[in-house]
């Protein structure tokens, strides 16, 4: 068996794991490219617990790149969170024998010839730490959330005076579910438009996210319109057993007044209450958008990404490459 099969029969051990660290996700969000996974064993730690020697401890899986003849690791498109994943059945108190891991991580990853490493790890992922005293650069990221959403009246009681004004605003407008990804795709791509932007993910990146989101019943588009059918704003959204991410959410310019953003932040709040799930903004740390989906009553919480540059080089290459397309578009 490989490592992506074996992985994918360990991953349904593992109840805690993210949808983006799920094979069949990453199979939609790498679609053309080369994902892999690298598997820690309980033998390669000296078989320190109770586990099977050949049972798995931690796995990472990886999007792998290659460009300009160098070989790198970065996070898919559309994917939160990444790293090492930690056995559950393990637990983190006792000895940190996450260290460990991170030790042969490392190890295994200066192996692979790369030129630049870098993921995102799940919130209380005790890794990052590890891997910044093996040389490891560590970067505090910030996501919001909203846990409890049993009493949907106190949940929109902690929205700000500012967003309980924009729903009283958006009361003549009208919540449509199972929006079409083609046409959500072109009312972003609108979007972006208007604010002289371009989409950062394509039309087929789309529509294979969406069929396989959709065809295990883990995804919704929701769309915000008028009583003639234009669109105001509308959101991607996916889940799994234990959170709802507000994944792509487009809000056209136009309306911008019309309170729209507001309502579509509260339909999706109450599907995930729906499904009996935490919600995740999948927050940014651009201080107008940390700013909105602060107003909603979320709270913080923080994760780190953790990169590497292996060879310098690496740099050097992105900023010709940044420079051209300037050139390009100009």
């Amino acid at each position: 068996m490989t490592n992506k099969e074996i992985y994918s029969t360990w991953c349904q051990t593992q109840l805690r794991l993210p949808i983006f660290m799920q094979p069949w996700w990453l199979d939609a969000v790498c679609a053309g490219k080369e994902w892999d996974v690298m598997l820690i064993l309980n033998h390669d730690l000296g078989t320190v617990n109770d586990l099977g020697e050949d049972d798995i401890v931690a796995a990472m899986p990886y999007l792998l790149r290659k460009r300009w003849g160098m070989r790198y690791i970065i996070m898919p498109q559309q994917t939160q969170l990444g790293g090492i994943w930690l056995e559950e059945k393990l637990g983190l108190k006792g000895e940190d024998w996450w260290s460990k891991v991170c030790q042969i991580a490392a190890n295994k990853l200066q192996a692979m010839n790369l030129a630049y490493y870098y993921q995102q790890f799940p919130i209380h992922n005790p890794c990052p730490p590890a891997l910044k005293a093996l040389g490891f650069k560590v970067k505090d990221r910030i996501t919001y959330r909203i846990l409890d959403l049993n009493d949907l009246d106190r949940v929109i009681a902690a929205f700000s005076k500012n967003k309980r004004r924009q729903l009283q605003k958006a009361l003549s407008l009208h919540v449509e579910h199972g929006m079409e990804a083609e046409e959500f795709y072109r009312f972003h791509k609108r979007c972006m438009l208007e604010q002289k932007k371009h989409i950062s993910y394509s039309r087929e990146f789309l529509l294979v996210l969406d069929r396989k989101t959709r065809r295990l019943g883990q995804s919704e588009i929701i769309r915000i319109c008028n009583a003639d059918g234009e669109i105001y704003a509308a959101a991607f959204v996916v889940w799994d057993n234990r959170r709802m991410y507000y994944l792509i959410p487009c809000y056209s310019a136009l309306y911008k007044d019309s309170g729209a953003s507001a309502l579509l932040v509260l339909e999706a709040l109450k599907l995930a209450r729906q499904k009996g799930v935490q919600f995740d903004f999948e927050g940014s740390n651009e201080r107008g958008i940390a700013n909105h989906y602060k107003q909603f009553g979320s709270e913080p919480y923080h994760y780190c990404s953790v990169s590497k540059v292996y060879r310098p080089i690496f740099y050097i290459a992105l900023l010709f490459n940044w420079l051209r397309n300037i050139r390009y578009h100009l």
